[in-house]
């Protein structure tokens, strides 16, 4: 199981105080906090991409790099990254130079993103969403495993003989998941491919988490991966720890009723009892969070929010010293617990090099044409 922590470095008012970080504050916050995941044990740091106010995580590859050169284990993913609205020959080549640069400390989540202005300002339309996921992730996936790419698609110019640059550390491209929330498109892209499937598991109850995971898994052992039980899925969630529930309860409660996104809605005993929020002891979030599996069965990837909603950069640090002297340790043994030997770890570059060494990393190939991946993965 890896642990981890993510990131959409929002610029919110700490509604206690009434003052805003600057962005200048909070991307060096959300730097220390990168550094912090890996002081305190977590395995992964993760950022979010944006381009809208109020979150600053604009060039993700830009800050891990930066917290690449500062660290020496810590795994760096996206949480998500636009595979929408970017560009795949892009994409293709700033992930695989932060490959090289992290030796190797890097895997990648793909999603369509959740504000509709971004499409326009990067000259896409929001009703393409799905079509574009599917067409620009095909042509990524070719872009990391063909040397000379010709291609043809809908959504930007055709390639003629091209070769991105540089090619992916020790030829194994950065594994990438597939992040939704809603979508049972992007679950099967994920399928397809033998991708892994996160799903954010923040905003909804365990019985649409259940469907969705259930129909990724079911898919994967379709599309000839293996068992449905070894598909690869991870999940996200929201703690706010403290050593006593009532003190937890009580310092997250203003945070909670003004919070950009879940805020002026359910109160928080609600909100705590219908979605995976938990805010309490390091007792209540192990229990918590042992419990995710009963709902998605053995899991490989477990990604925590932990400074969302005007959160000082103190009291984020002080969660993660919690977690990590408390709740890591007991989470990582108790999830190995009774976890079937075939079922896989999440994959690293390590592990991949592995099976390509010996000869067992067979990935699904690529659609011979983006209208191809459309109709396979929409039928």
């Amino acid at each position: 199981m890896q642990l981890g922590v993510f990131s959409v470095g929002d610029v919110t008012p700490d509604p206690t105080t009434g003052r805003t970080p600057t962005q200048h504050e909070r991307i060096k916050a959300l730097m220390e906090i990168g550094r912090k995941a890996e002081e305190v044990g977590f395995d992964v740091f993760a950022l979010g991409e944006h381009h809208d106010h109020p979150f600053v995580p604009s060039a993700l590859t830009t800050m891990h790099a930066f917290l690449a050169a500062q660290t020496e284990r810590l795994v760096f993913s996206t949480s998500i990254a636009h595979i929408t609205t970017n560009d795949p020959v892009h994409i293709a080549e700033q992930y695989a130079m932060l490959q090289h640069l992290s030796d190797g400390r890097v895997d990648l989540m793909f999603g369509r993103g959740n504000t509709g202005p971004v499409y326009p300002w990067f000259g896409k339309d929001i009703r393409d969403g799905i079509q574009l996921a599917i067409e620009n992730y095909d042509l990524l996936h070719t872009l990391w495993r063909t040397d000379v790419v010709d291609w043809q698609g809908k959504f930007r110019t055709p390639l003629q003989g091209f070769t991105s640059t540089p090619r992916p550390l020790d030829g194994v491209p950065p594994f990438v998941w597939h992040g939704s929330i809603r979508s049972p498109e992007i679950a099967e892209q994920a399928a397809y491919y033998g991708n892994g499937f996160f799903h954010n598991n923040i905003f909804w109850p365990s019985s649409h988490v259940r469907r969705m995971v259930g129909f990724y898994r079911q898919r994967w052992e379709q599309y000839g991966h293996g068992p449905a039980d070894q598909a690869i899925v991870g999940l996200g969630g929201q703690v706010f720890v403290r050593p006593n529930s009532q003190d937890a309860v009580r310092e997250f409660r203003p945070y909670f009723d003004v919070a950009p996104v879940y805020g002026h809605g359910p109160s928080l005993e609600e909100y705590m009892r219908e979605t995976p929020l938990t805010v309490g002891s390091p007792q209540q979030v192990i229990e918590r969070t042992l419990s995710f599996r009963e709902v998605v069965g053995d899991y490989q990837r477990q990604m925590f929010l932990l400074d969302h909603a005007g959160l000082p950069l103190k009291t984020v640090l002080e969660q993660m010293d919690l977690l990590g002297e408390h709740v890591l340790p007991v989470l990582r043994e108790e999830f190995a617990k009774g976890r079937p030997a075939h079922v896989p770890d999440a994959p690293t570059h390590a592990s991949l090099l592995e099976k390509k060494e010996a000869g067992l990393l067979l990935p699904r190939p690529a659609h011979e044409s983006a209208r191809q991946a459309e109709e396979e993965v929409s039928a």
